[in-house]
């Protein structure tokens, strides 16, 4: 992994400690083998920014999701790339929006399955602001849309959504979103 622990130290001193959780994933073999592909130069991680504009959230829809299945931009940090610059560029790549990074909130370690094989995968999650609210997916091949979406929504359709989804990967992703809300409400409350 690229991500060396001397990154992820001036990355939380910039941005925080965030709360560490740790998981387990079964994914099926299509699955577990898109997984495999992504790592093909060395990367185990996603950065999950949860973009703000007023008390909005911005979410995608990737072409292969069932209907009305919408969850927050994720996307990998590249070899050699600043990490936070990172998580800029993979917002304006699948939104579209230009953000600045708030705070670093959670840190997920899973370990997804497949058989008797194991890949171990950290999700970094971070919240960010937009100061506008137009948008555009940018890599138009991989998001086929995105919107605004309530924390409300955040909360209980879209999570439901997910959790229901017969993608492994979507219903991990229900647990970064509900451990993430839980986090943003537990700082509002």
């Amino acid at each position: 992994m690229y991500i060396t622990q001397q990154v992820l130290d001036n990355i939380e001193q910039k941005y925080g400690q965030p709360q560490v959780c740790h998981t387990t994933c079964v994914m099926s073999k299509i699955e577990f083998d898109l997984l495999k592909w992504s790592m093909r130069k060395g990367r185990a991680h996603d950065v999950t920014p949860f973009v703000f504009h007023n008390s909005n959230v911005a979410v995608i829809r990737k072409p292969s999701y069932p209907k009305g299945v919408y969850r927050p931009p994720s996307g990998g940090i590249e070899p050699g790339e600043d990490f936070a610059s990172g998580i800029k560029r993979e917002a304006y790549e699948e939104i579209g929006l230009h953000i600045e990074i708030e705070k670093y909130i959670l840190k997920t370690y899973v370990d997804f399955h497949f058989e008797d094989e194991v890949v171990n995968w950290i999700t970094h999650v971070f919240t960010a602001q937009s100061t506008t609210s137009d948008i555009n997916p940018i890599d138009q091949k991989e998001i086929s849309s995105a919107r605004w979406a309530t924390i409300e929504e955040l909360e209980t359709t879209l999570l439901s959504g997910l959790r229901s989804a017969p993608a492994a990967g979507l219903q991990y992703r229900a647990e970064i979103q509900n451990a993430t809300l839980k986090i943003i409400n537990a700082k509002y409350s």
